[in-house]
């Protein structure tokens, strides 16, 4: 676990705070460490902390028709989790589910909320980050709209990547499925998933490989 006299600098939107706004947020963070699968909330559940991920990323899913399950954003070292926040909103508008395994910086909302109007500095910069989620949030329905399966795979292999640090990616079919918002039993999904599955006889573990990329 990242100590948390460098967990700031970890996280790119607290890194290089003024040291005023930063020593006030790490006084009422705590850092906790996140495990692949975990549910940190659920879609209407009351949003009780904000994360700043820093060896971590974070999904978040949408519910439709039962069960159905698509992931419309990641959220990593670069950002944060609990926007709603800062908007006044304390009920979650998705499902948010620990996909990489790491540390992250804890408060709870209502700190949160107090730290808004004491860092304004740290304000600007999660009013510009939430701009930054609203376009991924767009391009992202494009991309599951215009490009297929291949393409969307390859952009979410890339957007893991980076915040994994990694190569290999630790993935269940059921993870992938509900990312590409497939069945995990259909054809199309057997189609890749069969070849990704003979890199390795342990198939949760995924070898990251070239794909088709898609471009927004």
């Amino acid at each position: 676990m990242t100590s948390i006299f460098h967990a700031a600098d970890a996280n790119q939107l607290l890194a290089d705070l003024p040291t005023a706004e930063q020593d006030a947020l790490m006084a009422n963070c705590e850092t906790v460490s996140l495990t692949f699968g975990e549910e940190l909330y659920r879609a209407t559940d009351t949003v009780t902390h904000a994360y700043f991920p820093i060896t971590s990323f974070i999904s978040q899913i949408v519910i439709l028709h039962g069960d159905s399950r698509l992931e419309v954003a990641m959220t990593g070292r670069e950002g944060m989790l609990g926007l709603s926040l800062m908007l006044g909103i304390q009920e979650a508008p998705l499902l948010a589910v620990v996909q990489g395994a790491g540390g992250a910086l804890r408060i709870n909302a209502a700190s949160f909320q107090r730290l808004l109007v004491e860092c304004p500095v740290l304000h600007l910069r999660l009013k510009r980050y939430l701009y930054v989620v609203i376009n991924q949030l767009a391009n992202s329905a494009a991309c599951i709209h215009f490009h297929r399966i291949e393409e969307r795979l390859a952009r979410w292999l890339l957007m893991t990547q980076d915040r994994a640090k990694s190569d290999r990616l630790q993935l269940t079919h059921e993870f992938l499925a509900m990312m590409l918002g497939v069945r995990r039993q259909g054809k199309r999904m057997k189609d890749f998933i069969q070849p990704i599955s003979s890199l390795n006889s342990f198939h949760p573990v995924l070898p990251f490989s070239a794909f088709g990329v898609c471009h927004l």
